[in-house]
């Protein structure tokens, strides 16, 4: 399935429980970001392409609506074995035209994978409620029933984890799906969808589009479509929320994020710079639950930095497929994007502690390489600070207490996750009761909730009422019905067409 799916010129769509050939004849580049080459072309969808995807959805919704949860659960634990068993093909998918390296790939296939592991026990989160006679002979239940098809555009930063956050829960509940991944990183999509439909998954239940605004704008427009989930920045988050709910879908959108660690004088800084590290750095800064700004209560700035820079001096930056601690950016162009926020830093009177752009790597000269990237002293009025970077760059912001700590984050547009690093239990309860942010670690540097809970934030970091998976996912992709049932004997009273008063 591999070879299939993966290694062709132009990565296409997957519909009806096969690869179908584009004739759009619009395509764009696929990159190997760590040589810094194109090595494939992706399919870009246009209206008759995402005709097709959306009625396959649409013609194989009601035979999965009425499939037996008893079959749905079935299907999913063989889904959920294959993914377990080859996983490491996956992981060198996304290795290959994300970046991450191998390691991080294979963290990012397994909490997609603790999501499938949830759904498989679905039917009790998707069952009704019963109540017997509420007035003489009448009883009254409810029933939880799927919406029909749902589209799904999920980040390049996630390939393989943020759809797995969706369609299994979807698909599970009884819905179909058209699902656009980003054209950056198209191939893990493909090869999920062919893995659900090696283990029983019924053509036209599991669609990929693959595309650009053209194929967002479809599926946003689509009387068939009845639902979207969106990860992304919070521009295109408004966005698909405002278009799409004007269309009368219900909508997930989560955007983009701005996440600060507050450090609290008493915090163990070894354990402080170990985590701005890995949550600063890690997947290249590509994560929107990484640690951008350290807010340290002073005076542990100082101390805190010199900390972190040595443990930066033993990163290795380089391929992924090697023993490199860190890979390269997606793209070429988002790589200079980020690198411009040091010059910027620069103007604004910032101290540029670690440079990113002077990184010796472990890989090839034409990769989109920047390295980890320290600043020190940002301006809270700075583009560094009020930015999504996305990227390597972590910055530091000196305030003088906790409070000034706290009003800093809540005064953020965003509020996606934050974290506090304190060994104070009163401080730490008190953080999570005032802080204006979704997700919150207590020294824990990227708080994302395990699959039974469910993942998002405040502010400008999601848009709709509904957050990913966990019981928020079933009831998103649900609606409720409430049936008032008599059954009448022989006894009954007549007619009487007076208002029922019992």
């Amino acid at each position: 399935m591999t070879d299939v799916l993966t290694d062709t010129a132009v990565v296409t769509h997957y519909i009806n429980g096969a690869l179908v050939e584009s004739t759009s004849g619009r395509t764009a580049p696929v990159y190997d970001p760590a040589l810094g080459v194109e090595t494939k072309q992706v399919a870009l969808a246009d209206e008759a392409e995402i005709a097709a995807a959306i009625a396959a959805a649409k013609a194989a919704f009601p035979a999965w609506r009425d499939t037996s949860l008893t079959r749905r659960q079935q299907v999913m634990f063989a889904f959920r074995e294959l993914l377990a068993a080859r996983r490491g093909e996956l992981a060198e998918i996304l290795t290959a035209e994300h970046g991450k390296v191998l390691s991080d790939a294979a963290g990012e296939i397994t909490r997609g994978l603790e999501v499938v592991e949830f759904v498989c026990g679905f039917p009790h989160l998707i069952k009704g409620d019963y109540s017997e006679n509420v007035s003489t002979g009448i009883d009254v239940y409810s029933t939880r029933g799927p919406l029909g098809v749902v589209g799904m555009i999920s980040p390049f930063n996630f390939p393989a984890m943020v759809p797995l956050w969706f369609f299994p829960v979807a698909i599970a509940a009884g819905n179909t799906v058209v699902l656009k991944p980003s054209e950056k990183d198209p191939s893990a999509a493909n090869w999920l969808a062919a893995l659900f439909t090696e283990a029983g998954l019924p053509d036209g239940v599991l669609n990929v589009l693959h595309g650009d605004k053209v194929a967002v704008d479809g599926l946003l427009n689509s009387p068939d479509v009845k639902a979207i989930s969106f990860v992304g920045s919070t521009p295109i988050a408004r966005y698909v929320y405002e278009t799409a709910t004007r269309n009368g879908k219900r909508v997930q959108a989560l955007g983009g994020a701005k996440n600060h660690m507050l450090v609290l004088p008493d915090a163990d800084l070894d354990l402080v710079a170990d985590a701005a590290v890995n949550a600063g750095f890690g997947s290249a800064g590509e994560r929107c639950m990484a640690i951008s700004v350290v807010v340290a209560v002073e005076p542990v700035a100082d101390e805190l930095i010199a900390k972190i820079q040595s443990r930066v001096a033993g990163l290795v930056v380089g391929d992924g497929r090697r023993a490199c601690d860190m890979g390269p950016l997606v793209t070429e162009v988002h790589r200079d994007k980020v690198a411009s926020y040091i010059d910027i830093a620069v103007a604004d009177g910032s101290s540029v502690v670690i440079d990113g752009r002077d990184v010796e790597v472990d890989g090839a000269p034409d990769g989109f390489w920047l390295g980890p990237t320290l600043i020190d002293k940002v301006s809270t009025s700075s583009k560094v600070y009020t930015d999504e970077i996305f990227g390597p760059v972590l910055s530091i912001v000196r305030v003088a207490s906790y409070e000034e700590g706290v009003d800093l984050i809540n005064a953020s547009p965003y509020g996606n996750g934050t974290a506090i690093f304190t060994n104070d239990g009163g401080a730490a309860r008190r953080f999570q009761n005032e802080v204006e942010v979704g997700m919150i670690g207590i020294n824990v540097p990227i708080p994302v909730p395990v699959s039974y809970y469910s993942f998002g934030g405040f502010k400008d970091s999601i848009f709709g009422d509904s957050k990913a998976y966990g019981i928020d996912g079933f009831q998103f992709y649900t609606r409720q019905k409430a049936i008032t049932s008599r059954w009448l004997d022989p006894s009954h009273g007549g007619i009487n067409l007076g208002f029922p008063q019992n």
